[in-house]
């Protein structure tokens, strides 16, 4: 491909891509409404939905009659154009969902994993859950691929799962590609709390600015979400944030260091102190809004879900009592509005996002 073929195929991609972020964000548009939010011009506009509306994608919904001037056509997104699947690898189970161009999860199943499960373990796991979902109805000329949010440490960059913390048959194993041979789909890998944090981010649209995503579930971890995309580090591996020390001669982690978020927050919880479990994790995302200055902080997780009120009053306690000017520097609190479908969402909403653009490109109207 030349230079300039590349060139013009990019500039297309990201017409796209603006042109699809206004029909997840508002229910209906014009034209006037896109060139308004983009700053494309009608000419450009008129192109994309032109070829959106020749592949499904939008379609019209209609005619707005102004007072002066000629009826403007009105247009909407077909969510059940396209649909992914989403997958959440925890230590215990595997998720699965399947969402439409909308983001909307239409359905969602969890299955249990062996203990200390293989690769082969999970591949078997994920075409059994994928053909359940697809049985009795085809959409695979409407399903773009399927998504898996995984155990790091992860190298999202190569599609390698790199030691999973306390999983013995995750060294260096390339989940990408075996996954797309085992599943005959394009598959898209990233860390479980990227991937969740980008679900938070479709659902909240441009309202949702620098934010972190924390996940308890077996083990804990961080997804964030900084200058309007996620953030995934140097190698691709950022989210750690469980393995970050808050007691210098705490016990010994799975990562093998001692005293990190992670143990000193499970030994806690295994002994039925969930207080005291809640109060390491609100230390712990002190820690991080001293760091890094976030507007907003998600809690999810299976774990954390069955004592979510317990949660959310000590991190929005410690939050508003031990950031220094807190009236200043307001961070808001909230529980996943996806609930335990978060991680797989998110997954999915990934697959979709590499086809038809980032919705957070345009704020939330209405």
């Amino acid at each position: 491909m030349t230079r300039t073929t590349a060139d013009v195929t990019f500039l297309r991609g990201y017409n796209q891509a603006l042109v699809m972020a206004v029909g997840r964000t508002v229910p209906r548009f014009e034209r006037s409404t896109v060139v308004t939010a983009t700053g494309l011009t009608p000419q450009a506009v008129s192109k994309v939905i032109a070829r959106l509306t020749a592949d499904g994608l939008i379609r019209s919904a209609g005619v707005r009659r102004p007072g002066i001037g000629k009826p403007a056509v009105v247009y909407e997104l077909v969510p059940d154009s396209r649909y992914a699947i989403g997958a959440h690898v925890a230590r215990r189970t595997l998720r699965l969902v399947l969402v439409d161009l909308a983001g909307r999860v239409h359905h969602s199943a969890v299955s249990p994993l062996p203990r200390d499960f293989t690769p082969e373990h999970l591949l078997h796991a994920l075409r059994t859950g994928i053909d359940a979902i697809i049985a009795g109805w085809e959409p695979r000329g409407r399903l773009t691929g399927v998504g898996i949010g995984m155990i790091g440490p992860l190298d999202h960059e190569n599609g390698l799962v790199r030691d999973a913390h306390g999983l013995r048959h995750w060294h260096d194993v390339p989940l990408r590609t075996l996954a797309e041979a085992h599943l005959g789909l394009p598959v898209h890998l990233d860390k479980d709390v990227t991937a969740g944090v980008t679900a938070e981010a479709w659902r909240r649209g441009g309202t949702f600015g620098d934010a972190v995503l924390i996940m308890v579930e077996s083990g804990i971890g961080g997804g964030f979400w900084l200058g309007g995309t996620a953030h995934r580090g140097a190698h691709t591996n950022a989210g750690e944030f469980g393995h970050t020390v808050v007691d210098l001669d705490g016990p010994r982690c799975v990562c093998g260091r001692h005293g990190c978020l992670e143990i000193v927050h499970n030994r806690a919880a295994e002994a039925g102190d969930i207080a005291r479990a809640a109060r390491v994790l609100a230390v712990g995302v002190v820690n991080l809004l001293q760091t890094l200055d976030l507007a907003h902080v998600v809690l999810a997780g299976a774990d954390l879900l069955r004592h979510q009120g317990v949660y959310l009053a000590a991190v929005e306690e410690a939050v508003h009592s031990e950031v220094p000017r807190a009236d200043w520097l307001v961070t808001d609190v909230a529980l996943s509005s996806l609930g335990a479908d978060v991680i797989a969402a998110g997954a999915a909403m990934q697959v979709l996002d590499r086809q038809y653009g980032v919705p957070g490109l345009v704020p939330r109207q209405g």
